[in-house]
């Protein structure tokens, strides 16, 4: 009889231990699912000037038409970050017809070297909708000096435009060539349509320092007087959340 109870008592153990072997097995393993999510905004944070040439680094431009300048760009996530002021230097009074080029942008790299560029619009459209604009521009009036004598029948005329971006969204239009109306009428300068120009954008005149140098004229008559005085001018650049068509 003991020797049937310890027979029974072993198999019993046996047949436990195969059981919870039996168990763990089929509970080991499995699937789980997690999640992940972020969530974007409008950014009303301004945006700073980047590189005609290089627009992934960001620049400090230089006024050529005052030393405490540039004036810091529109807020908003659809924004007017930056427009290049024109210096047509220093010219002898003639009698002759002549165009004068508008000197290079200047601007210190995020390294501080002094590099030259493009004169260059920049637009940044941070809305978050794709949505589309337009950027236009308007000369106040004609070349005047403190005193009221105007530059009749000067013209200026912006060359070479081309688009400079590091966004992936698509490319809005600009105008390749650009004649200022000194009556102050709007000029199309670039245009955004549905689908369009997310992110940053520039219009520069030129390619680089070289072309840079030979985009922007100042066509000035031979017979319009010319007093030995300094004339200038102003522009409104203007930017609206109309898609470009």
């Amino acid at each position: 009889m003991k020797k049937f109870g310890s027979l029974f008592l072993a198999a019993a153990i046996l047949a436990g231990v195969t059981l919870g072997t039996t168990t763990t097995f089929a509970a080991d393993g499995g699937d789980y699912d997690s999640n992940g999510v972020i969530t974007f905004t409008p950014n009303t944070d301004p945006t700073n000037p980047v590189d005609p040439v290089d627009p992934t680094n960001p620049v400090d431009p230089v006024d050529p038409t005052d030393p405490t300048g540039p004036k810091p760009g529109t807020s908003g996530p659809l924004s007017i970050d930056y427009a290049s002021s024109l210096d047509f230097g220093t010219q002898k009074i003639t009698s002759k017809d002549e165009v004068y080029k508008a000197k290079a942008q200047k601007y210190i790299d995020k390294d501080g070297v002094e590099k030259t560029g493009p004169n260059f619009v920049q637009v940044t459209d941070n809305r978050g909708t794709e949505k589309g604009w337009t950027l236009q521009m308007k000369q106040n009036s004609q070349f005047q000096t403190a005193d009221a004598d105007e530059l009749t029948g000067a013209e200026i005329t912006f060359k070479n435009g081309n688009v400079v971006t590091a966004s992936d969204s698509e490319k809005p239009t600009g105008q390749a060539t650009i004649v200022a109306d000194p009556s102050g009428d709007l000029k199309d300068v670039m245009a955004a349509k549905d689908g369009q120009g997310s992110g940053t954008y520039l219009l520069d005149w030129g390619t680089d320092a070289a072309t840079a140098a030979d985009s922007i004229e100042l066509s000035v008559p031979g017979s319009t007087t010319k007093y030995a005085k300094k004339y200038s001018t102003t522009f409104t650049w203007v930017l609206s959340d109309t898609p470009g068509n």
